[in-house]
């Protein structure tokens, strides 16, 4: 498992896509070029995956990721060390907290 912040990525197995993620939305490059895992809301840093890999998003604010990189990759932040992945899938989960009366994605 790799840990960058607030943002959980962990590897699935070998060689298997996820059941289901075909169905998923693929989600777009930034303009940057990077697959964004997370966007902070007070800082406008983002958890961003650099090298050639798709990311598909599961509906709703809870909903979880998942990353394919091809040829492995890097997860960068302004205010981290990067991150190097090997090539395969992945599930990308954001840390949550409790607030009275909710439960939140954490605010970056």
């Amino acid at each position: 498992m790799y840990r960058q912040g607030d943002v959980l990525i962990m590897p699935l197995e070998a060689g298997e896509p996820p059941r289901g993620v075909e169905a998923l939305a693929r989600q777009p490059r930034d303009g940057r070029g990077r697959l964004v895992l997370a966007l902070g809301e007070v800082t406008g840093h983002a958890h961003a995956v650099v090298g050639p890999g798709t990311l598909v998003r599961e509906p709703g604010p809870f909903g979880d990721a998942f990353l394919h990189l091809p040829d492995g990759g890097r997860v960068v932040h302004e205010e981290h060390a990067a991150i190097a992945l090997p090539k395969g899938w992945f599930r990308v989960v954001r840390q949550r907290e409790y607030a009275p009366g909710a439960v939140r994605v954490v605010a970056d």
